[in-house]
């Protein structure tokens, strides 16, 4: 086809979508001159009453700038009206839009009040709000009290500005300030999106409340990608040096790079939900059931001598039964009593021993995400991800026993200090022995 008609045929399609506009707004505001019943009823909308206002501010603004009709004072000179549109909450209107030039310059003069209405009074939250429930784009119209002449709700227009809001939650996420959070534990899971997998960080402050640190697409748990997810998250200002315990699944990535980066400073506990079923596993069914209730009552014993006794008495018990059940216990059993040595109250070792927390989020988020058919790039799972836990949480509740979450900072301090003394002590003989081969070598010379 020649470019000549495509040009032709575009222009044609403008022209009819102004003059839709226009009939449009016609229609709407020859519908406000009814009789008092068709009055009520569109007043009761509000939009005709809504666009008469605006048409009204616009007008106000033409005689700020250009003076009374017909007046030609100053530089500023009416020049005829556009089609346009503006906003009413979040529903798209057309309007006749009066237009101001500068005669002296021959430039265009911008009207603020049109340009404020054409961006919806929530940034398009509302419409974000609706998807991220599960409401269709394709049955968006259908779904939503809107007045028939509304436009730009088709299912493209929606998720454009879908796209543009959750983005900016993404980079909120992302980029928000840690300074203002005191983190006393951090809990660390992973989640999978078809063959994608997803971090998550879960912060714990003092007060008890659960803020989400980060999100990070990392594919397999590899330590080297986890401490760079680290690295950003101490760039944005967490705070460590008091110490911070970890409560993880047991990975060996996430633990190796939890030692790296924060060596002294970090304790880890490990998940005794994923421990106990770990153990399990390789047991029959009928074991099952006694082993992980028996697990379940060794961990809940008060103190560690009591609990470390009763796991070591499981174990004797499962090297007859299954080795490999053994040996599954026997790994990493001493991270699984982190919280006992640290002599924390039941209520907040209940909140602090297994990653049900982070769990509970999880759970949560899938409620927006499960709704998702098709994910077609890392981009859209960071965007669906974050908009989610955005919205969950405000909503998170305290964890258990927050009110002695003050002891656990305590215990933390004593072993970070106790840790740093001992690394001061270990390094004193080796500094005596390097100043002692100087002396030496200053007597050969």
């Amino acid at each position: 086809m020649p470019i000549g008609n495509v040009a032709k045929r575009r222009g044609k399609a403008k022209i009819k979508i102004s003059s839709k506009r226009e009939a449009a707004m016609q229609r709407i505001m020859d519908s406000y001159s009814e009789d008092l019943d068709v009055k009520i009823s569109v007043i009761q909308d509000l939009i005709p009453l809504g666009l008469k206002a605006v048409a009204e501010e616009l007008k106000n603004e033409v005689e700020r700038l250009a003076g009374a009709k017909h007046s030609r004072v100053g530089n500023n000179a009416r020049w005829g009206h556009q089609s346009g549109s503006v906003y009413l909450q979040d529903q798209k209107l057309p309007v006749r839009v009066p237009r101001i030039r500068n005669v002296d310059l021959n430039t265009e003069v911008p009207l603020e009040t049109y340009r404020r209405l054409q961006k919806p009074r929530n940034d398009d939250a509302d419409v974000m709000r609706r998807l991220l429930h599960g409401l269709s784009t394709h049955k968006y119209h259908e779904s939503s009290s809107l007045a028939a002449e509304v436009f730009g709700i088709s299912a493209s227009n929606l998720s454009k500005r879908f796209k543009r809001c959750s983005a900016d939650k993404l980079k909120e996420l992302q980029e928000r300030s840690l300074k203002q959070y005191d983190i006393v534990a951090i809990l660390i899971d992973a989640k999978r999106y078809a063959d994608d997998g997803l971090m998550v960080s879960l912060g714990v402050t003092m007060d008890g409340h659960k803020v989400t640190l980060g999100v990070e697409q990392i594919h397999h748990e590899n330590s080297r990608a986890i401490e760079q997810w680290f690295d950003k998250l101490i760039a944005r200002g967490l705070k460590f040096e008091e110490g911070i315990l970890f409560i993880i699944d047991g990975s060996k990535g996430i633990r190796k790079a939890i030692e790296r980066k924060f060596s002294i400073y970090a304790l880890i506990q490990r998940c005794r939900w994923h421990k106990r079923e770990n153990v399990v596993a390789y047991l029959d069914d009928s074991q099952q059931v006694l082993f992980r209730r028996r697990l379940q009552l060794a961990y809940e014993k008060t103190t560690y001598k009591e609990s470390k006794a009763a796991l070591d008495g499981l174990h004797r018990e499962l090297e007859t039964v299954n080795i490999s059940a053994a040996n599954s216990l026997a790994e990493g059993l001493e991270e699984t009593l982190t919280i006992h040595h640290l002599g924390l109250s039941p209520e907040l070792a209940k909140s602090l021993s297994t990653t049900n927390c982070m769990e509970s989020v999880m759970s949560q988020m899938g409620q927006y995400t499960d709704k998702v058919d098709r994910w077609r790039n890392s981009e859209q799972i960071l965007r669906w991800t974050a908009t989610s836990l955005i919205d969950i949480e405000p909503r998170l509740n305290k964890i258990m026993g927050y009110r002695y979450l003050s002891v656990l900072r305590s215990k933390l301090r004593e072993v970070v200090k106790s840790r740093i003394q001992k690394e001061s002590e270990a390094k004193e003989p080796e500094t005596a022995e390097v100043s002692l081969v100087g002396v030496g070598g200053d007597r050969s010379i």
